[in-house]
């Protein structure tokens, strides 16, 4: 009999989804590298867009944020996190991890050891906290001490992706003025360092010289979220639940920007990431976008 329970217990445990959170869209990177590399897994995605963006803020807001998140996951229930956000990853990653029973999944480390493997004079463009943690280069020099990394913080990005301003007139000459440090060090490998920033792809690679390898991250920390599932049997080989998506500002903001990335409007629902016993002590910082 207790082997029957603790095989039903397993089973229910693969069936859990895995919660994926970014600060808005840039996510979105990472779910549909999870749809392609881990089609039979039930997905919730959370956005915290009444906090985005996330690049501005202090590292004790990031590691608050990312603290709330956890929590609000863990209640519904997932078998995983997926830290789809750079900035979170750089700053509260190694916080969390020792503070949750759960796996934890970040950014960082895989895409530091495929730029590594690609190459040695490393570009990494990110928000600007993330490239003020030094954690792109502090992860690949410890993997390589030989490799040269060059980091820039690109603030106005992550608006421009929100906002759906791709197309406008001076989002190219943003990203001309932002690349150009890189470009001046003869970068051979350029790192997406925010999962906002792969939707700018289209205006970032006309840009770079022939040659120039760019990593987006999302692929690689599926990878590792794969081997994670495997390595704890928690990998779900059934039949997924549709993916719920989650937002902690404006449902419809969301769902209209991100049916251009999915391909098809989702449904979102709005959420509160705190218990109603802790909403009283709550202060919700105001977003610098909604100004």
């Amino acid at each position: 009999m207790k082997g029957l329970i603790s095989g039903a217990i397993a089973r229910d445990a693969r069936r859990r989804p895995i919660g994926v959170f970014d600060s808005g869209v840039g996510g979105l990177t990472v779910l549909r590298e999870l749809y392609r590399q881990l089609p039979n897994e039930s997905l919730l995605y959370l956005a915290d867009t009444a906090r985005l963006p996330y690049g501005m803020r202090s590292p004790a807001e990031i590691v608050q944020f990312s603290r709330e998140i956890l929590s609000w996951m863990e209640r519904q229930g997932v078998k995983m996190v997926v830290m789809a956000c750079n900035t979170s990853s750089a700053l509260a990653l190694d916080v969390v991890r020792a503070e949750f029973d759960l796996p934890i999944v970040g950014l960082i480390l895989p895409a530091a050891r495929v730029a590594v493997d690609r190459g040695s004079r490393v570009g990494v463009i990110a928000t600007p906290i993330t490239a003020a943690s030094d954690a792109y280069r502090r992860a690949m020099v410890e993997i390589d001490p030989t490799v040269q990394v060059w980091q820039v913080g690109c603030p106005e990005f992550v608006p421009i992706v929100e906002q759906g301003r791709l197309h406008e007139p001076d989002t190219r000459a943003i990203a001309q003025q932002y690349l150009e440090p890189l470009l001046e060090q003869s970068i051979d490998t350029l790192v997406y360092g925010c999962t906002h920033y792969p939707h700018l792809a289209g205006v970032i690679e006309p840009l770079l010289p022939p040659g120039v390898v760019t990593i987006d991250p999302a692929a690689h920390v599926v990878a590792a979220a794969t081997q994670e599932l495997e390595l704890l049997n928690l990998k779900h080989l059934d039949q997924p639940q549709p993916t719920r998506f989650c937002v902690t500002g404006e449902a419809d903001r969301f769902a209209s920007l991100a049916t251009r990335w999915l391909g098809c409007a989702p449904l979102v629902e709005q959420v509160q990431l705190l218990e109603a016993e802790t909403l009283g002590d709550y202060l919700p910082i105001e977003s610098p976008l909604s100004a």
